[in-house]
């Protein structure tokens, strides 16, 4: 494949759909290593990613040289902190094509961008009003909602799933109505890897003039997010899943909507000015960034972006629709295997959560583990989900742009020995 050298000397590949896996395998330092006496198999990026050594370069380098607190000094250390936060706020920005920087609020994970607008639109709700989501949420996804209901009276409702992994969008017109003020749904699942198309749900919430939050968190890594194409309000998303560092998530939303919003925290940064009688605060995004922000994990996630635009996401996307393919026709050669979630890699991402007929996940996991395989099991989080499927926990393989073939089929080759073990 082609490569181009772009001033940080990060590798730029072609428009081409293809990546040159190989390649990108070695920018990354933990998959050289070797677990419990195998090469490690690297399956769990639906919980959190591996890091390029860019990414990891990029904090190094920030807490080496130009550690300050950002947007309290003159200094130029601080300057130069400042100017690094607020890059990776534009770079973030241009990522998912927001109209404009401000939009972008920078949180510690995507669980707390969804509580901040949880939060901030408390004094909107009220008896007889209602917000929707869905079975297929993660629980940072129905939680912060149950609790508003709790706060304020209004009425939690929720699609359902079908037995093939997708929403059940049979009752929209009456799920969302005029009594609806939000409607939060995952885009991609994290436990069933559904895709959700959202045109349909889209178009009733413009209808009823409700508000869409879409949680993002397994979108943007492998396909990227447009948020004018989607046409939604808010959305959140999560660095570490994308290649960048631990604490640090995004909420993106209409600069009106978080203009008109109050703040989620108070503290220093997010004031325009205190007085002993009162304070007004700072427009957004510091209204919503109290306190000293994650600078550094900000500057990862920058990173993050940066080389993942480098690679292409239209190239990203290609590969684990092919792997993805390739692991749903492996994964059918292994007899008592059963996958939650669709069966074809139409309308999917690169999770595949499973179940072994007689043997518990987490019998699986440990075997896997002993032959260098990650993998997780459990209930991911989305106890709903393993509910509706009356399974107490799955086993879950997931993929991203460093996996390959031959780790799917060493994921096979270990299944297949559970089952002698288990069998």
């Amino acid at each position: 494949m082609t490569t181009l050298t772009i001033p940080d000397g990060m590798p730029q590949y072609s428009e081409e759909p293809r990546l040159d896996v190989a390649r990108i395998r070695q920018d990354f330092p933990i998959l050289s290593r070797e677990v419990n006496g195998h090469p490690l198999v690297y399956l769990d990026s639906a919980n959190t990613s591996q890091k390029p050594q860019s990414v990891i370069d990029a904090i190094s380098e920030h807490y080496a040289m130009h550690n300050a607190n950002v947007a309290r000094s003159v200094h130029t250390l601080g300057t130069e902190s400042t100017e690094a936060y607020e890059g990776a706020r534009a770079t973030v920005a241009r990522f998912i094509n927001a109209p404009r920087p401000e939009e972008v609020v920078f949180t510690k994970n995507a669980t707390e961008a969804i509580n901040l607008v949880a939060h901030s639109l408390a004094s909107r709700l009220g008896p007889g009003d209602e917000i929707v989501i869905s079975e297929m949420e993660h629980h940072s996804n129905i939680v912060p909602w149950q609790l508003l209901c709790e706060r304020t009276g209004a009425t939690l409702r929720w699609f359902g799933l079908t037995e093939s992994g997708r929403l059940d969008e049979s009752n929209v017109e009456e799920l969302i109505n005029e009594r609806t003020k939000l409607v939060s749904i995952v885009h991609t699942s994290n436990v069933l890897g559904t895709i959700n198309a959202t045109a349909r749900i889209t178009e009733r919430v413009r209808e009823v003039g409700a508000l869409l939050m879409l949680d993002c968190s397994q979108t943007v890594p492998h396909r990227g997010f447009d948020v004018v194409d989607y046409d939604v309000d808010f959305i959140a998303f999560t660095g570490h899943k994308m290649l960048g560092p631990t604490g640090i998530g995004v909420l993106w939303g209409r600069y009106e909507l978080l203009a008109d919003m109050p703040p989620f925290q108070g503290g220093g940064s997010m004031i325009e000015t205190v007085r002993m009688t009162g304070t007004t605060y700072a427009a957004p995004p510091a209204r919503f960034e109290a306190g000293t922000p994650p600078i550094a994990q900000a500057v990862g996630l920058g990173a993050a972006v940066d080389y993942l635009e480098a690679i292409g996401m239209d190239a990203i996307a290609w590969h684990e629709k092919e792997l993805t393919a390739y692991a749903l026709d492996a994964l059918d050669t292994v007899k008592g295997l059963r996958i939650a979630g669709p069966k074809v890699p139409v309308g999917r991402g690169a999770t595949i959560s499973f179940s072994l007929d007689g043997i518990h996940p987490h019998d699986v996991g440990q075997v896997l583990d002993s032959l260098g395989v990650q993998v997780r099991v459990g209930h991911h989080c989305a106890k709903p989900v393993c509910e509706r499927y009356g399974v107490p926990a799955l086993t879950r393989a997931s993929f991203y742009l460093y996996t390959t073939t031959e780790e799917v089929d060493a994921l096979v080759r270990g299944l297949e020995q559970v089952k002698r073990m288990f069998g």
